[in-house]
């Protein structure tokens, strides 16, 4: 059996070609894609960088802690509050300890309209804890004075250089007096402790430089403080949870990349098997009629198929170990991934990936050899190429229940929780089922479809039109094979990338009806509030409404079991209805006052008036009575309050909108005045949404765009292999076309136009399970009170459908060159 397997593999080789290739970029794939996920699992751990020269630091508590009937539930606070005044000298007799002050410092560029070095102030003493040490220069003596870090992207510093920098004191010019080399982390700047106190009088953590047992006595069990030693310092460095923050988004890209890998993979080998095994039913009828049972004929398919599998996966192995770096160079190079990270040595990707070679290829083998087993001792006598009783019952079964499953979970989702259908792992897996059940339903689509393209080319002057509506029709299995994959190729693109711009526009769209005001004033650096001397001019402009808020978070306990936070606005009632429309589903904000809140629909209590137990963003416990529910939208619709219930949040957002009469020109040049110097930004409120619209440069389209790319290598590979073998088993057909009077042109063009025509019926199928999956989409979106319309990327559709066609047109015509080099004559008597 092993033999007459092998022997078949070497007689049929171009049959083989296309899975064997298919099998060896889908394991390569998944072993590249399998050994950078694994990275993300066995990533270093990342020590302390801002304090980790310090024995011990003590900063406020920053998780809120809540007692439930199941236990205590931690969430992590938006606003910790400051160290106390006072307790370093408490804390002096156990040890040295030095007071840590963080605040904005930027140099500014002296020239006009260019954008400042933006950077963090510190006092010199703590400079010490990271550590920096001085490389040029001194320490910083006088409040003038300032030494900063060095081999960062801004301009180059040098000692005894005059800067100018902004802090929220105001901006000053000062002398750099030293350099520290920089440590990636940060861009500082070091002031003199007296100056640091000066400049942000609160003292963010403390560093002490005694045992951490003794200071945990001197504080108590209710200070409210953090002692934090060892590793748990890096709790104390500048947003510390931003690099597990990316290794999820780099687990959630590669797990999606894998998965969409496997399933095309899996899709394009089964199909290419399918048909490998219906162009050989007169072999199989031949050894059939020589005495072969059907479960031998089973056993040398299944051979094949699984000789082929393990060769590949063998292959595809090795690929995904030399790609595998290449993979992750380019993710860090685009932003998709930490810049630090790197692979490690773990060999369980690769077992994975070998294996699911194997199995994918031993499961589509199990389908085919079934047919092949049923091949008739009769097939051997089939002349006819045309193919009958395409879909047995068991097919049919499964296609629809496939569909069924394919519309039936987004139709649940619809009546239960439309706004699950907008996560990624929906909008991913959805389309996969439909393309499915529309490959399953080819044979039976693919006649109405090819006759429906080529109805009009059948009534143009000439045969080729006929021929090509015939040759369609009569090829069922071909014309299925070949459209599988522009099928998978177009669904996937055009669901994937139409589904990320529907989504980019609809949130667009709800900052747009959101946002009324004229202009929006932010900080120049995202993350910070608004500067105080800017505050102070623009509190009273002429002819304007100045509507001020801050950023914030409010947590509530859910059913008694989890604590839940969400991102919240504190604004001035008064003025937020002359600024923004929110869209209000249950109640008023005019009812928003210091005892209320506005939550939206997402809330498991959103009934008007109704009591909810809150903790603000610095922890405090409130009870709030609901004035106002808002539609949930894509999520961007959060919770509203009062400065009173801000959590201690700054002003970061000014909304300002020309008062009926008066001077736009005059309002935006007060503006304008006022933000001279403070690091901040006037924008018009078409600008400030400028950001919000979809754009083509994004993380999100970015990373969709590698998914896509992988995917697709599989899929061209499988539609150049079917075109190749399909047409290299057509001699005889193309001998006849010949004899009948064809020259070797129109032959060619005979083949070209099948094949694009192939291709069409591919895309059209495609097409039609992009558009139910985008239907769903918009139809999730009106639900939850989204009223933005569908985007269709006809330009990536044109792409994909176009290169498809080119690429079908070349694997078609090359073949059919070869063939027709043979006299017709010979090949139309030639044995298969």
């Amino acid at each position: 059996m092993l033999m007459l397997a092998l022997r078949g593999i070497r007689l049929r080789w171009v049959t083989f070609v296309g899975s064997f290739l298919a099998l060896v970029l889908g394991v390569g794939l998944i072993a590249a894609t399998g050994l950078a996920l694994a990275a993300t699992f066995d990533a270093p751990e990342r020590g302390p960088e801002r304090f980790a020269a310090a024995p011990v630091v003590v900063r406020a508590d920053g998780a809120l802690r809540v007692d439930t009937p199941t236990g205590t539930r931690t969430a992590p606070l938006d606003r910790p509050g400051p160290v106390p005044p006072g307790l370093a000298a408490q804390l002096a007799s156990l040890g040295r300890t030095v007071e840590d002050r963080s605040f904005p410092a930027d140099i500014m560029d002296p020239q006009p309209g260019q954008d400042d070095d933006a950077r963090v102030g510190h006092p010199w003493s703590v400079a010490a804890a990271a550590p920096y040490r001085l490389a040029t220069g001194r320490a910083p003596a006088a409040p003038g004075d300032v030494v900063v870090t060095t081999g960062s992207g801004g301009p180059r510093l040098r000692t005894g250089d005059r800067v100018r920098v902004r802090t929220p004191a105001g901006s000053e010019a000062r002398t750099v007096v030293g350099t520290v080399a920089g440590r990636g982390f940060e861009d500082a700047v070091f002031f003199t402790d007296d100056e640091a106190a000066r400049i942000s009088p609160d003292v963010d953590a403390l560093v002490v430089h005694a045992d951490a047992t003794a200071v945990r006595d001197a504080l108590g069990p209710d200070s409210g403080m953090d002692v934090l030693t060892g590793h748990d310092r890096r709790h104390a460095d500048p947003d510390p949870d931003r690099d597990a923050r990316a290794l999820v988004s780099v687990n959630a890209l590669l797990g999606t990349a894998a998965g969409i890998t496997l399933f095309v993979s899996a899709a394009v080998v089964a199909s290419t098997f399918s048909y490998a095994v219906a162009q050989r039913r007169r072999e199989f009828g031949l050894l059939r009629t020589a005495g072969a049972t059907p479960g031998q004929i089973r056993r040398t398919v299944l051979a094949e198929s699984v000789l082929v599998g393990v060769v590949a996966s063998a292959a595809g192995t090795l690929l995904g170990v030399g790609g595998a770096p290449l993979l992750v160079r380019r993710m860090t190079e685009a932003g998709l991934a930490p810049s630090w990270f790197a692979l490690g040595d773990p060999s369980w990707p690769l077992h994975t990936a070998f294996w699911t070679g194997v199995s994918v290829a031993t499961a589509a083998a199990l389908v085919s050899c079934h047919r092949a087993g049923r091949t008739a001792p009769t097939e051997a006598l089939r002349e006819a190429a045309v193919d009958s009783r395409v879909m047995p019952v068991s097919r049919w079964a499964a296609a629809v229940l496939v569909l069924l499953l394919g519309l039936g979970l987004p139709a649940l989702a619809l009546a239960t929780d439309p706004g699950d259908l907008l996560g990624r792992k929906s909008y991913v897996t959805r389309p996969m089922i439909l393309i499915v059940g529309c490959a399953l339903l080819a044979p039976v689509l693919v006649r109405p479809v090819g006759r429906l393209l080529t109805w009009l080319p059948a009534r143009l002057p000439g045969a080729t039109g006929v021929l090509v509506r015939e040759n369609t029709a009569a090829g069922v299995r071909r014309t299925a094979a070949v459209a599988a994959p522009v099928l998978i190729t177009v669904a996937l693109a055009a669901s994937l990338t139409g589904t990320v711009a529907t989504l980019e526009e609809a949130r667009a769209t709800e900052a747009r009806t959101a946002t009324t005001a004229d202009f929006v004033v932010t900080p120049g650096q995202e993350g910070r509030p608004l500067a105080p001397a800017f505050l102070e001019r623009v509190r009273d402009i002429d002819g304007a409404v100045v509507s001020a808020s801050r950023s914030t978070a409010v947590t509530v306990l859910e059913e008694h079991t989890a604590l839940v936070s969400s991102e919240a606005r504190a604004v001035d009632p008064a003025r937020l209805a002359a600024v923004a429309k929110l869209p209000v589903t249950a109640g008023r904000l005019a009812d928003l006052d210091d005892d209320a809140i506005v939550v939206n629909e997402e809330w498991l209590t959103t009934r008007v008036g109704d009591r909810v137990t809150v903790w603000l963003g610095d922890g405090s416990e409130r009870s709030l009575r609901i004035a106002a529910v808002l539609a949930t939208g894509t999520g961007d619709n959060g919770v509203y309050v009062t400065p009173r219930n801000a959590g201690g949040a700054d002003v970061d957002r000014i909304d300002v909108e020309v008062a009926p009469g008066g001077d736009r020109h005059a309002v935006a040049a007060a503006l304008t005045t006022a933000a001279a110097d403070t690091g901040t930004r006037v924008a018009t409120r078409a600008a400030w949404l400028a950001p919000t619209a979809p754009g083509p440069d994004d993380h999100t389209r970015t990373g969709l765009r590698m998914i896509l790319g992988i995917a697709l290598l599989s899929t061209a590979t499988a539609l150049a292999n079917t075109l190749v073998m399909a047409t290299s088993g057509r001699g005889r057909d193309l001998a006849v076309l010949r004899l009948s009077g064809a020259t070797v042109p129109q032959v060619l063009r005979l083949v070209v136009a099948e094949a694009v025509a192939a291709v069409g019926v591919g895309a059209v199928l495609g097409g039609v399970v992009a558009a139910v999956n985008l239907l769903v989409v918009r139809c999730g979106l009106a639900l939850l009170g989204v009223t933005s319309g569908v985007v269709v990327p006809w330009g990536m559709l044109g792409l994909v459908v176009a290169a498809a066609a080119l690429l079908a047109a070349g694997s078609a015509v090359l073949p059919a060159l070869s063939a027709l080099r043979t006299r017709p004559v010979e090949l139309a008597g030639s044995r298969e």
